[in-house]
């Protein structure tokens, strides 16, 4: 038995160290090398108290993302964004585009090949960028997400990603669901593939069937393990890695 709260959980997938890097609110996972390769930029969910410690960029799921991402040869970005209510995201709006700009002017990124992936209730800060994102956005991720309308939680019309797929300009999106999903979340689900199957939006869906919310460090299976190694592929490639 132990005390750790679930996000202390060790990473399903096991991975090495690498390089890292803090630049403010931002960690980088480095791979070998030395010549600019894709980044892709991993936006945490919440609400997270302001006094928490650690923050999720030290939480060992975070850790292993971006180890992950710098196994395949990219650089791994987590932000610690500024979510501390449910359905507050106006302060941490900016934060996953701050962290974009801190990426792209490392010298170990190409600006020009960015993916980012949110995960959980960090899904609504997608929004903006499911409607408006710049060319150098070459994929956009999601891990067992809440795209609001979950029933009494009200949200900005600015942090609505089924209602951004209208402005929707042709980036791939990937998304990993889980089977055991909370039922008012997997409704949000549901809305955003029936909203992305009307417009006709590339959505790659990666299912975990036996996973639960956060199963990245609550499911230790193989099932778990092949999903993220899945939606880390699938991702890079779409940068070209």
């Amino acid at each position: 038995m132990t005390d750790r709260p679930p996000y202390l959980n060790p990473f399903v997938l096991p991975t090495e160290p690498c390089p890292r890097e803090r630049h403010g609110r931002v960690d980088l996972h480095l791979p070998a090398g030395d010549a600019p390769v894709p980044a892709v930029v991993f936006v945490h969910g919440g609400p997270i108290p302001e006094a928490m410690d650690p923050t999720p960029r030290d939480w060992p799921s975070f850790v292993g993302y971006g180890r992950a991402v710098a196994a395949r040869g990219a650089v791994g970005a987590v932000v610690d964004h500024r979510l501390r209510e449910l359905g507050d995201y106006g302060p941490s709006a900016q934060d996953p585009a701050d962290a974009v700009d801190v990426v792209r002017g490392h010298p170990r990124v190409d600006g020009d090949r960015i993916a980012l992936w949110f995960l959980s209730g960090g899904a609504c800060l997608a929004a903006g960028w499911l409607d408006a994102a710049p060319d150098r956005v070459r994929c956009i991720a999601f891990s067992y997400p809440l795209f609001a309308d979950v029933p009494g939680l009200a949200v900005d019309a600015r942090f609505r990603p089924v209602a951004a797929l209208a402005g929707w300009r042709g980036v791939p999106i990937v998304l990993t669901t889980v089977g055991l999903e909370r039922p008012d979340i997997a409704g949000t689900v549901e809305q955003f593939l029936a909203a992305a199957h009307e417009r006709q939006v590339d959505v790659r869906v990666i299912t975990v069937p036996d996973g639960h919310h956060a199963f990245d460090c609550l499911d230790d299976t193989d099932e778990s393990r092949d999903a993220i190694v899945e939606a880390i592929d699938a991702v890079v490639g779409n940068l070209g890695g």
